[in-house]
Parts: C-alpha cells; structure tokens; sequence
C-alpha cells in the first residue's frame, strides 16, 4: 500500500522497486515509447519492459539497444490480477498502450488506483474512462494515485492547449473563456490499428446498449458532476463550422474532426475539475481544415459524411467484414520514414467575457497516432515520476482520474516544449508566446 500521508506526492521512489514500468512494450505504440524513455529518460531512470512474452519483451529490449539492455523485464497477461497487481506495486508510474482498454484496462487501472501508483495511457475510450471515474476516482484520490487518461494524441493537443490558453487568459485578466473552437489546421500521418479496434470496440459496446449510447451522446459524459454543468444548449461533435466565424483571419468552412467526440469530453472535465475555471460559459467545440478554397464546403460535408459513414459501416455486418479487412490491424504501423515525416498542427481560438480574442498553438513534428504520441506518453510518465513538485496541486489525498491539464499540467508543458514540441498562446493578432 502506499504512503497516504505526504499530500499529493504519490509512491515514494524508496517505496519502489521502478520509477517507470511500461506495460504492453512488445506492441508498435508501447516499443516506441520504450525508445523515446530510452533516449530522454534520465541515466538513474529505473525502467521495466512489461508484457505478457517474456520472449517478445527481450527481442523489444535488444532492438532498442544502448542502456535498455540492463531495463529488468516483467511478464504478466491482461487477465491475471496477481501479476497485474505486482506490476502495480512495483512502480511509481505505470505508461500502459494495452488496449482496447475497455477489454484489457481496467484490472491495471483498479490496482494502480489502490496501490496509490500514477498511471497514464493513450485511451480514447469515454465509456472505459467513465467506468473509471465511477469505479476508481474516490479510491485513488484517498491513495494519492493520479490516474491520468488520454496521454497521446488524443487529448494532450485539445487538452493542454485549452490549458496554456487559459493560463494566458487569467494572466493577462481578460475574463473567462466563452466560445472556444480547437482546429487541427494541419495534419500528416496515419491511422493507428489500435485506434481502429477500439472504435470497433465501442461501436459494439454501444449497439447492444441503449442507455450507453445515451451516455456516450451527452456532452458531458466524463463529468464529476453531471447536474451541475451548465445548461449550454447542444453542444454537436460533428460540426461544419465558417472560419471567419471562428477567428476573423480563417478562411473556408471547417469540416468536422473525428477525434472530437472524445477529446471534447476531456476537456470539459478539465474545466469541472478546476471548479469551471475557464468559465461557466466555455462552449467547446473540435474541427479541422479542409483549405480555403471556394471547394471547401463539399469538402468539409464530404469529411463529414465519412466519418459517419465509418461509424455505420463499422455497425452493419456487410460493411463490417470489408472494413475490417481494408482498415489498419492493432499493432501495424508504418516505417521509421513515415512517422519522421508527419506533423500536426492545432489552433485553438476563444473569445473571453471581456470581448478579447486568444489563440493558443499546438504543434509537433512526427507522425501524430505514433511517433508524437510516442512522445507525449512518455514524457506525461517521465513528468509523474521525476517533476512531483512541479505537479499541479490537488485537493484531499492528491489523487484521482484526472486529465492530462489537471493531473499533470505544467510539468507537462515544460516536458513537451524541451522535447521539440511548439506550445504557445496569446491575444490574436498579437503573436502568440510561449509563456
């Protein structure tokens, strides 16, 4: 059990036997994590290679070379709890990429959350976080664990981009946030396998349940607090949106993006979990741009009418057997090349109460579902195990199923920045800074 006095400080590193253990390290996503630890981690950084090959985890460890070939390596499968529970109490952080979480996570998350062990993943699973928050929340807050969801491309951009925006905001004393729009104004890369099978997952999940899908339709499914929200009015997630009417300098319509379901969700637990800090008022939204082209507008309704045709297609048998054959396999990815080449770039634009107007950007080099995720789960890690004062403050125990901005926050900002990534707000029209 871990030490429940020291307010917020999780597992003390003399309490452990690993500072970091990464579960599921044989998979694409989780070997490449291992690298980027391999490479960024500290030299006295204690690392453990977990999974449930002890044959795989050591072909993984030789590939990556250099100081990984001392890291000890831990077998356990999803399903058995003892070896689950050792992993748990073994480490001060556990990173897992096993998914899809709803059918592989929530053993980890459970002992994690009561042997007070801070946990991150890339889920973009609302319905497995939900299951999280109602089953765990409480108890990790008494243990001080914070178990924080959605380290990966989906939703460290949305969420810490809202997060610097808003810091910018309250610095400067220009009101609340009211209108808030994240655009992925540039991307390049591939679709992850594993996000491809816990779509499927959900999808499943969701025909067999009506009052499920009711929960995955509300706006704020991840709330702490669900009668205590704002009353908003509808709050869509696949939306065309007119960039002037989003910031005066846009051009085009803005077609929806397909992650915004989930990533919008996030940040609006965000803002519940900060007592509404960004705002009563704080309507979020997610799209993406198509260019500014007179054609725009066919191709925003043309991007729309895909992902909602993958959704259905993904529901209906026929269509089903195809996809399933067409689309990206869990564990497929594509060459070192490729992930170097991709990028991604998100804006978030918001007007204040006081009328000002900000914007905030996220941007990184690498393929996003892969090597800038890669990165951004390891350093959400990294900043757990090694940044504990500079972790955000957090009431009671210091604990809890948080989100990347409130259980991790600046500690992260700072991580991402020195690892290459631009984060950066300011007024609009202002220039944007990185403080």
């Amino acid at each position: 059990m871990a030490d429940e006095t020291a307010h917020g400080a999780g597992p003390d590193s003399r309490d452990r036997e690993f500072d970091i253990v990464v579960y599921g390290a044989t998979g694409f996503v989780g070997e490449l994590v291992a690298a980027h630890l391999a490479e960024a981690a500290p030299e006295e950084t204690r690392i453990a290679l977990a999974g449930r090959s002890e044959e795989k985890l050591a072909l993984t460890r030789g590939r990556l070379g250099g100081r990984a070939q001392k890291w000890p390596l831990v077998v356990a499968e999803a399903g058995d709890g003892a070896a689950i529970r050792a992993i748990a109490e073994s480490a001060r952080v556990v990173v897992t990429t096993v998914g899809p979480y709803a059918k592989y996570g929530h053993a980890l998350v459970a002992a994690c959350a009561e042997a007070g062990t801070d946990y991150v993943d890339l889920c973009g699973e609302a319905l497995f976080v939900r299951d999280s928050i109602d089953a765990h929340h409480e108890r990790a807050g008494a243990t001080g664990a914070r178990i924080v969801h959605a380290c990966g491309f989906d939703s460290i951009p949305s969420d810490i981009g809202v997060h610097v925006l808003f810091e910018r905001v309250r610095a400067d004393g220009a009101g609340e946030l009211t209108d808030t729009t994240l655009v992925l104004s540039s991307v390049r890369g591939g679709v992850s396998g594993g996000t491809i099978d816990s779509v499927r997952h959900q999808v499943d999940t969701l025909k067999r349940d009506p009052a499920l899908r009711k929960l995955a339709l509300d706006p704020y499914t991840l709330s702490p607090d669900r009668p205590g929200e704002p009353d908003l009015g509808r709050q869509a997630d696949i939306v065309l949106a007119r960039g002037r009417a989003v910031s005066p300098g846009l051009r085009g319509t803005l077609a929806p993006f397909g992650m915004a379901a989930y990533n919008t969700r996030i940040v609006r637990r965000s803002n519940a979990l900060r007592g509404y800090a960004y705002g009563r008022g704080f309507r979020y939204r997610e799209v993406m741009s198509v260019g500014g082209s007179p054609l725009s507008p066919l191709l925003a309704a043309g991007m729309a009418a895909g992902i909602a045709g993958l959704i259905v297609g993904l529901a209906v048998p026929p269509t089903r057997l195809l996809l399933d054959r067409i689309l990206p396999k869990p564990g497929q990815g594509p060459g070192e090349k490729a992930r170097a080449q991709g990028h991604f770039t998100m804006d978030v634009y918001a007007t204040t109460t006081s009328g000002a107007r900000y914007a905030a950007r996220f941007k990184a080099q690498g393929d996003p579902g892969y090597q800038a995720t890669a990165v951004m789960l390891g350093q959400s890690a990294l900043a757990l195990a090694l940044d504990r004062e500079a972790l955000p403050a957090l009431p009671g125990g210091g604990g809890g199923v948080l989100t990347p901005a409130t259980g991790i926050g600046d500690a992260l900002v700072d991580r991402l920045r020195a690892a290459g990534m631009e984060i950066s707000a300011g007024v609009v029209g202002g220039g944007l800074t990185s403080s």
